[in-house]
């Protein structure tokens, strides 16, 4: 019988081990990467969230703003998931580790260097 939280450990040792995995393997200093989440393709099944060590997503209702920017077919795509995507909403943790890329099924998370402000 395999429970839950023995399918989240196998998630996150096949994106651990996996050899396209970008970033800089959890040595970032936090903040000078950050995850974007492309929500014409999220299909909000949770994988950055279980894989994650920094607690930087969570999966919740689109929002209206965002929702209203993607293109009619990715509209489609999100209704067809009850209107729910993933945000990084604790991005400023992230330590560019690339586990969340490589975990999630359709592929809508990249992985980009944060500009300085100022």
């Amino acid at each position: 019988m395999v429970t839950g939280s023995d399918e989240a450990l196998a998630k996150k040792r096949r994106a651990a081990q996996h050899p396209d995995r970008p970033g800089e393997r959890c040595n970032a200093p936090a903040g000078t990467w950050g995850p974007v989440v492309d929500h014409g393709r999220c299909e909000a099944k949770s994988d950055c969230v279980i894989v994650c060590p920094n607690d930087v997503f969570e999966v919740r209702r689109i929002e209206g703003g965002d929702f209203d920017q993607l293109r009619p077919v990715a509209k489609l795509r999100v209704l067809a998931h009850r209107r729910r995507t993933a945000y990084a909403t604790n991005g400023d943790a992230c330590r560019a580790c690339g586990l969340c890329v490589v975990a999630c099924p359709e592929h809508a998370i990249t992985l980009e260097p944060v500009l300085p402000s100022g």
